[in-house]
């Protein structure tokens, strides 16, 4: 959520990311308008706060006195039925305000790019792709080649983008997700297994919902979602806490599975296991004091980097347009894997500094001396299993049908070639 002294102050740098996000600048005119309102009749209120301790003192003069004091009880009697007509309007008012302000997205980083992803800006390129000797097959065709997945019975019982992963495609899994919790491990990572499910609060703690109420599952007659992404989760963690400034920062590696509708990407990668309602996700998040944000968002972007550089699959870093970036991040740096039977690089996760948005919509703080301050929240997608295993698959499928394991993976699977089951 954005400061409401910077709208009030400096409207201008909110209205120009809008416009650089390609949104309407109205939103933040009705913000000032509302706030105006309300600082208006606050005004109001406090004078007749003040108007009624002064009569207080007035009567209690008057009683020492032996003066009459009906006139003033008269008087003295309108105030609080005044007050509260007016406090209930400011509270209206103020409720109105911050609902407008959770909607606007965070304020750009002036490093983003403008305009649509056709600006989108291609950073770092690592890894050559393999130039095979045979003819390719997708990740999906392979899998169901080697009996290891079945998307038709899962679509029977479940509908589309649901999955039943066999043998060793479960152990695969496995494997990706243990080598990368060891990584993040090793680098003093707070490992984390989060709650699945969420209430109301503490999802729009993390994000506008109405961004992203129609890509999460709302769980039926209770105050509950099941989560997108473990960011979100991670977030609420420390949500209407003051952290000690010594414990900054907080570097969390969640694991959890994530659920997603994904709404409008009908016809979309609907083969395998790109694009689907379940996965599981090895997520970094950050807590830190806002001087240090940077330096914590080049640190997981490298840990990302780093992952990539051990599974050795060629890949792409990108830093997003402002049309393109979310509502949340003031920067987001997408990777993407190569795909050869695509012959294009696909996102498989994304690193984000998202300020103090956050922590102001969860009421996240540290004590700074004698003040107190919102901290600053980073998430990465560490790794998306599913997305993984299928970038994985492709880019190292052989002539006979298997797949090669990646050489840091083999510990893990207990073998260096996943076969067809005999």
């Amino acid at each position: 959520m954005i400061d409401i002294k910077l709208i009030r102050e400096n409207p201008e740098i909110i209205k120009k990311s809008q416009k650089n996000r390609g949104l309407d600048e109205k939103s933040v005119e009705k913000i000032i308008e509302k706030d105006k309102e309300w600082r208006e009749l606050k005004e109001e209120v406090d004078t007749l706060r003040s108007k009624r301790n002064k009569i207080s003192e007035e009567i209690n003069k008057a009683k020492k006195e032996g003066k009459k004091i009906e006139d003033i009880l008269k008087e003295a009697k309108k105030i609080p039925l005044l007050l509260e007509e007016k406090e209930k309007l400011m509270s209206k008012l103020k409720e109105e305000r911050d609902s407008l302000l959770k909607e606007i997205p965070n304020i750009l980083d002036k490093s983003v790019p403008i305009g649509d992803a056709s600006k989108n800006k291609v950073l770092k390129i690592s890894g050559k792709p393999k130039k095979p000797s045979f003819q390719l097959k997708d990740h999906a065709d392979i899998l169901e080649s080697l009996d290891l997945l079945d998307t038709k019975k899962a679509s029977e019982i479940a509908g589309s983008r649901f999955y039943y992963m066999k043998r060793d495609l479960v152990k695969l899994n496995l494997a990706i997700i243990n080598f990368a919790l060891d990584h993040l491990n090793k680098k003093k990572f707070t490992l984390i297994q989060p709650p699945f499910m969420l209430r109301r609060s503490a999802l729009e703690g993390a994000l506008p919902l109405g961004a992203f109420e129609e890509m999460i599952y709302k769980i039926e007659g209770e105050d509950l979602y099941l989560i997108g992404t473990a960011e979100h989760t991670l977030n609420a963690y420390y949500m209407n806490e003051i952290i000690p400034q010594a414990q900054l920062p907080i570097r969390m590696a969640g694991f959890s599975t994530c659920f997603r509708k994904e709404a409008g990407s009908h016809g979309k990668d609907t083969k395998g296991i790109f694009r689907i309602h379940q996965f599981e996700k090895i997520e970094q998040f950050i807590f830190c004091k806002p001087e240090n944000a940077w330096k914590e968002f080049d640190l997981i972007l490298k840990n990302s980097e780093e992952l990539l550089k051990l599974l050795k699959i060629p890949f792409r870093f990108i830093l997003l347009s402002s049309e393109d970036t979310g509502r949340v991040p003031a920067k987001t740096i997408d990777f993407e894997g190569w795909f050869p039977t695509q012959n294009a690089y696909r996102e498989l996760g994304s690193c984000s500094n998202c300020l103090d948005y956050q922590s102001r919509r969860s009421n996240i703080k540290y004590q700074d001396k004698k003040e107190l301050k919102f901290v600053f929240t980073l998430n990465n997608t560490a790794i998306a299993t599913q997305r993984m295993m299928a970038c994985i698959i492709e880019n190292n499928q052989q002539k006979d049908g298997s797949i090669k394991i990646p050489e840091v993976l083999v510990r893990y699977m207990g073998k260096k070639k996943i076969e067809k089951a005999k």
